[in-house]
C-alpha cells in the first residue's frame, strides 16, 4: 500500500484543472511558503527550442530575470538539474566554487538553493517537463527528505501536464 501523498503534493492537483491555465503563481508561494524559502522559480522544458522557459519567479532581482527567463539545458542550478534529471543543490550560492551555480546567482544575495527536475512517473518516466527552483537567504542544506518532497510536487505537475 502507497502512504498517503504529501499534502503538498496533494495542493497540485487543486491548482491544475483540466481546461484552466495553470496557477503556477499560487503553486511558487506554497513551495516557498512551505519550504521557508524567499526566491523561487517554475521553468517549463518547451519542446519547440528544448530550452526551460520562466513561467513563475519571486524573488528575483530584476537585472536577472533576462538571464534566467530561457536557460539552456546544462546552464546554471536549472539547467544542470534538467541535464542529469537529479535534484541539484548548493548550501551557499555566495561561495559556492563547483562550478553548478552560475557567476550571476550571486546576485540573488541567496545562499541555501535547491534545483529539482519534473519528471514524469510510469510510463513515460524519467520524461523531463521543467525545474523547481527553491532558495534561502542563509546557507542551509536540504535533507533528503525536503528534496524527495521537491522531486514529489514536480512529478505531480509533470503528470498534470502530460
Amino acid at each position: 500500500m502507497n502512504p498517503e501523498p504529501h499534502a503538498l503534493v496533494r495542493a497540485v492537483d487543486e491548482l491544475f484543472v483540466r481546461g484552466k491555465p495553470p496557477q503556477w503563481d499560487t503553486l511558487l508561494e506554497r513551495l516557498l511558503r512551505h519550504f521557508d524559502c524567499v526566491v523561487g522559480t517554475v521553468h517549463l522544458l518547451r519542446a519547440d527550442d528544448g530550452m526551460l522557459h520562466l513561467a513563475a519567479q519571486r524573488g528575483l532581482p530584476p537585472p536577472l530575470l533576462d538571464k534566467v527567463n530561457v536557460i539552456p539545458i546544462g546552464k546554471g542550478m536549472a539547467g544542470i538539474a534538467a541535464q542529469r534529471k537529479e535534484p541539484v543543490q548548493v548550501c551557499n550560492l555566495q561561495t559556492d566554487t563547483s562550478g553548478v551555480a552560475r557567476p550571476n546567482a550571486k546576485t540573488t544575495k541567496m545562499e541555501g538553493s535547491l534545483a529539482a527536475p519534473m519528471l514524469l512517473r510510469g510510463e513515460l518516466r524519467g520524461e523531463l517537463r521543467g525545474v523547481l527552483g527553491v532558495a534561502k537567504p542563509v546557507a542551509y542544506d536540504f535533507t533528503a527528505a525536503e528534496t524527495q518532497l521537491l522531486m514529489d510536487v514536480g512529478a505531480r505537475v509533470a503528470s498534470l501536464l502530460a
